[in-house]
């Protein structure tokens, strides 16, 4: 069962920077005992806070995550993955890395169509690539914008330090969604590996 902390650290990392009152609200606690969780949580490096004025009043703290509340979402398998992509680039140069990532792609491919296989129409086919990503650990969700368009987001990279030491792996992806939600076209508008809090597509039908 998860206690109230690492629901707050879950809201912080799923949802971004927030309010002492948002974040009692959404887990259901009074503003005080929220403030103390909060607390308790900055006095342990999970979470810091900046002052934001807003009219008339007391300033706000908003707060998120720290370098050391994201790594309570771990990257999975990080070192062990890390020295495997460096022992193929050693072994085999960028283009043996490159045929690794290419594979990766099609493999991917043929489950995640397999997985579509049925979904009509683009928010069918949006629902169901954000199932397959959540279930893999990207915590991703999706709504439609005001203009029209669709905002798909991944709130976690459980594969962020493979994609650092090696950035075919986010080309890769990129190019994954294009085929799946093809025509539409698919723009990447934040990335984590650019110092963005998640990776954010903008897709446009």
């Amino acid at each position: 069962m998860k206690t109230t902390a690492d629901q707050i650290l879950l809201l912080l990392k799923s949802k971004g920077p927030a309010g002492t009152s948002a974040l009692a609200q959404a887990c259901g606690i009074t503003r005080q005992a929220a403030r103390l969780q909060m607390e308790r949580l900055a006095a342990e490096g999970l979470v810091e806070h900046a002052v934001e004025r807003a009219g008339v009043g007391r300033p706000r703290r908003s707060w998120s995550l720290t370098q050391k509340g994201h790594a309570r979402f771990p990257d999975t398998h990080a070192q062990m993955t890390v020295e495997l992509i460096e022992a193929v680039r050693e072994e085999f140069g960028a283009p043996g890395l490159d045929r690794l990532v290419a594979r990766r792609e099609r493999v991917m491919e043929h489950g995640y169509r397999a997985a579509l296989d049925g979904a009509e129409g683009l928010e069918a086919r949006l629902s169901r690539l954000a199932e397959i990503r959540a279930a893999e650990g990207y915590m991703a969700e999706w709504r439609r914008r005001e203009d029209g368009a669709y905002l798909f987001v991944e709130n976690h990279c459980p594969i962020c330090a493979a994609a650092s030491a090696c950035q075919g792996f986010c080309r890769s992806e990129l190019a994954l969604f294009e085929m799946m939600l093809a025509p539409a076209k698919v723009e990447r508008v934040e990335h984590l590996l650019a110092g963005a809090r998640r990776c954010a597509y903008v897709v446009r039908g």
